[in-house]
């Protein structure tokens, strides 16, 4: 779940817009941030870091790049280790010019890729699937770096947003199948793509559309045109999981608020609800849109009764003894005085190995609490994911593993409910059929266009 941003004008640099853009973006990868640029030398440059875009980048460096064209990147490692070799974008000069490109999604036939090109004589310098694009855009010598890019992914399977960095312009290219987000905004001459509309307002910018399935936009000097990729899909699927817990709630995806959805979600886990409880609260930030729709159909007050400690990111927590001993409690602290003696519902948006639920559970308890009805607004993730999401195999998912009674035990809850897959889909309120819900119900795209259940999906070894 990667994000991605670009940024092309007529006559003014971007570079520092772009390091911004990706501020916006930090919820989708806190892993590494990179930022790519052609200078005048007709070179491509780059910065790069491990860390939160502030701890990557230097703002006040870009702030003075002359760059009319850049992209960026934070990156959420689903292929390849976590480590500066793979921190994105991925650069390079060939034999037709400069190149960058930068990638949310998993290309699901990579390992046959690499091995291919391999043959051929290419050498990978990072283990990530995005240099498959890169190789097999650089294997096509005669073709210009845009016919190229169009060729290379008429190989690649799975999912797939890219912005792409060539002398011809700024490219963003989206997946016939439309997995992942990728938007198209707009301020005065200047043109920006980024992986949600919430990058835009910090900009200034207004959202123009989304970049569809298939479709490859090329911006430069002559303005936004649009290419549709040589292959195409029988059928639409985008990731439900988006409006779940990835996307930040003041985006819209595919004309649907983000924050709508999770606020329906938690509506409709309410009905039919004859729990009794003193509030709702929720698993802070994820939990808070559904809590809060929760708390309106049951008609029970909302508290904000478990306190985030903003001011503790990824990298401040170091895996010494003595934060394995604290574990949760660094980042969640729930207020004593509010679940003493009283009943609550806790929402979250999903349990997935089920750790952080029992953990902050157990706190609730040391606050004696009266009872804790724990809520998921979401179906039980059941299944891994092979298009972007880390999820790890079935084997370490709760929901494969336990029944509802052995979970609500191993948590702590005195009751737990999830939302069903029908419920959720609803509150999206995209068609049920244009939905991928694998990691729900198992069912996932062949490379024809239509689910295949278990093992064998995008024909890729990967599932063995």
């Amino acid at each position: 779940m990667c994000g991605i941003f670009g940024a092309y004008s007529p006559d003014s640099f971007v570079a520092e817009e772009v390091y911004l853009g990706l501020a916006a973006l930090q919820h989708r990868g806190q892993e590494s941030a990179g930022v790519a640029w052609i200078d005048g030398g007709r070179r491509i440059n780059s910065i790069k870091g491990m860390g939160l875009v502030h701890e990557a980048l230097s703002q006040s460096v870009l702030a003075k790049t002359p760059a009319k064209a850049a992209i960026g990147h934070v990156r959420y490692s689903t292929a390849g280790a976590s480590m500066l070799q793979n921190a994105q974008p991925i650069c390079a000069n060939y034999a037709k010019g400069p190149v960058a490109i930068a990638h949310n999604g998993n290309l699901t036939n990579f390992e046959e890729l690499r091995a291919t090109l391999e043959n051929r004589g290419a050498i990978f310098q990072s283990t990530s699937d995005t240099e498959a694009i890169l190789q097999l855009l650089a294997h096509q010598p005669r073709r210009s770096p845009f016919d190229a890019l169009l060729r290379a992914l008429a190989e690649v399977r799975g999912a797939y947003c890219l912005v792409v960095l060539l002398e011809e312009g700024l490219v963003a290219a989206r997946d016939p199948w439309g997995f992942r987000p990728l938007a198209l905004g707009k301020r005065g001459d200047n043109y920006y793509v980024a992986s949600e509309s919430c990058a835009f307002s910090l900009l200034g910018a207004s959202f123009v559309r989304d970049i569809e399935p298939g479709e490859v936009v090329l911006i430069n000097s002559d303005g936004v045109t649009s290419h549709t990729l040589p292959i195409t899909s029988a059928r639409k699927w985008f990731c439900s999981f988006e409006y779940v817990y990835f996307a930040r709630p003041d985006s819209v995806l595919l004309g649907r608020s983000v924050y709508r959805a999770r606020h329906e979600m938690g509506k409709r886990l309410a009905i039919s609800e004859g729990v009794d409880a003193d509030f709702v609260a929720a698993f802070p930030d994820s939990g808070t849109n559904a809590a809060l729709g929760y708390a309106e159909q049951a008609g029970i007050p909302f508290e904000a009764a478990v306190v985030r400690n903003r001011y503790v990111g990824r990298t401040f927590i170091q895996p010494t003894q003595k934060v394995r001993e604290l574990g949760v409690r660094i980042k969640l602290s729930p207020c004593p005085e509010l679940f003493r003696d009283r009943a609550s519902v806790l929402v979250d948006d999903s349990i997935v190995r089920g750790t952080t639920a029992g953990l902050v559970i157990s706190m609730i308890r040391e606050c004696r609490s009266r009872a804790l009805h724990l809520r998921i607004s979401s179906p039980p993730v059941r299944y891994p994911c092979f298009y972007g999401i880390d999820t790890p195999s079935s084997g370490d998912l709760a929901a494969a593993k336990y029944s509802l009674d052995d979970i609500t035990r191993t948590v702590g809850a005195d009751s737990l409910r999830y939302l069903s897959r029908e419920d959720m889909i609803n509150a999206i309120g995209l068609p049920p059929d244009s939905l991928c819900t694998a990691c729900f119900d198992g069912n996932y795209l062949g490379d024809d266009g239509k689910c295949v259940t278990s093992k064998g999906a995008c024909g890729g070894e990967i599932f063995d």
